[in-house]
């Protein structure tokens, strides 16, 4: 079944990335990281789906992304994979698996790929990550780049406010971009940067750009699933819409199960052999 506004139910491959920039269509991106969910997630359209390490905080309750590791990546993202047919599914590498050194990244790289069955990875980083990301390349996996609020960084930074407000900082994600694209990114997210600013990394490189809290001058837009599904709570930031409130829903659902079998209603005569 095809998803509300996609009638090509073609594998999504990075070539069609750089397909629907080339056309002016928007990309479509969420996270998923359970088999269950990303069925939902591809059957409804979305053109590629981010097994994020953002697995860390919704599923694991981690205050960063930072504890989780390459197995824990790998258990998410093979899980994604058996359920979906037409998005591209980019694993996130998580901290500690590629800034050591090229050779380390390269094997963590590797082992991802093989392991989980996803069909592109995403690192964090420009210039400082150059290496490692061409070597990547170089083994034949495809890449997609992550510039701005790099939550694997979030100790540096000290806080998750926009980024790349100041002149110095925009510069370098401009320069950062124009790399990743020439080494051979597939695409770039951009998270939590001044609107002006992505429309401009968006119009100067060839790769497609992902946006999160980055306006719609991007060439496509990514959330996580269960925030925009209304899931999680306490977590508002500006560029959140929610499209659902499932916390409502699955409360009042429980809370409901919880009653019928307290008065006994639960199961009933037909529900029962």
């Amino acid at each position: 079944m095809a998803g509300y506004l996609v009638s090509d139910t073609r594998k999504v491959t990075t070539h069609r990335f750089l397909e629907m920039k080339q056309k002016g269509e928007k990309i479509s991106m969420l996270t998923s990281y359970d088999f269950t969910t990303a069925g939902i997630v591809d059957k409804a359209g979305v053109d590629a789906i981010l097994v994020g390490d953002s697995a860390s905080n919704v599923m694991a309750g981690n205050v960063t992304t930072l504890p989780i590791t390459v197995e824990q990546m790998i258990y998410h993202a093979s899980s994604v994979v058996r359920a979906v047919q037409r998005a591209l599914v980019v694993c996130d590498m998580p901290f500690g698996s590629y800034q050591i050194d090229r050779h380390e990244g390269l094997k963590n790289a590797v082992h991802i790929m093989k392991r989980s069955g996803c069909d592109a990875l995403k690192l964090e980083g420009g210039i400082e990550i150059i290496e490692t990301v061409k070597g990547i390349l170089d083994a034949g996996i495809p890449v997609m780049g992550h510039l701005g609020l790099t939550p694997q960084s979030i100790n540096k930074f000290g806080t998750y406010a926009v980024r790349a407000q100041e002149d110095e900082e925009a510069e370098k994600l401009l320069a950062d971009a124009a790399l990743l694209d020439e080494t051979g990114c597939f695409a770039i997210v951009l998270e939590k940067v001044p609107a002006a600013l992505a429309k401009k990394v968006s119009e100067t490189v060839k790769c497609p750009t992902i946006g999160i809290g980055a306006g719609n001058g991007t060439d496509g837009q990514v959330l996580v699933v269960d925030d925009m599904l209304g899931k999680t709570q306490g977590f508002s930031p500006k560029f959140l819409r929610r499209y659902a409130d499932l916390n409502a829903v699955m409360t009042d659902a429980i809370g409901q199960y919880v009653t019928d079998v307290k008065n006994i209603d639960f199961p009933n005569e037909s529900e029962s052999y």
